[in-house]
C-alpha cells in the first residue's frame, strides 16, 4: 500500500525522531482506517500491514513498551501507534532511505536517482 498526504502537523516536534514518530503515527491511522473500509467490503486481512519506515528510532520507540526518557514529552494521543504494532494490526520494517521508492513522490531527487526510480 503507498500513501501520500501532505498537511501541516498540528504539534511542533522538539526532534526529527518525535516528527518521523508523528509521522508513522499517521500513516498508522490510516492503514487502519483502510483496513477498516476493506473489512467492511468483506476483504478482512488477516497478515499486519506492513509500513516501510527509514526512521530507526520512530520504530524503536514504536516497539519497545518501556517509558523512553526522549519521548516522554510526545503526545498520548501517538501512542496508539506503538498499540496498533503490539496487536499486529501494523508491522514496521526498517526500509534503508535509499530503498525508499517514495522518494519520487516527495523529494528533489537527482536526475539518475530519479530515471531510476
Amino acid at each position: 500500500m503507498f500513501f501520500w498526504a501532505s498537511k501541516k502537523q498540528a504539534t511542533v516536534a522538539q526532534s526529527t525522531a518525535e516528527a518521523e514518530y508523528v509521522a508513522a503515527a499517521e500513516a498508522t491511522s490510516q492503514a487502519i482506517w483502510l483496513r477498516r473500509i476493506l473489512e467492511d467490503m468483506g476483504e478482512k486481512q488477516d497478515e499486519p500491514t506492513k509500513i516501510n519506515y527509514d526512521n530507526k528510532s520512530a520504530i524503536a520507540m514504536a516497539k519497545n513498551p518501556v517509558h523512553h526518557r526522549t519521548a516522554k514529552h510526545i503526545a498520548i494521543k501517538y501512542y496508539f501507534f506503538r498499540e496498533a504494532e503490539a496487536t499486529k494490526e501494523i508491522k514496521l520494517d526498517y526500509c534503508k532511505t535509499e530503498d525508499q521508492i517514495a522518494d519520487i513522490f516527495t523529494k528533489a531527487l537527482p536526475r539518475p536517482r530519479f530515471e531510476e526510480l
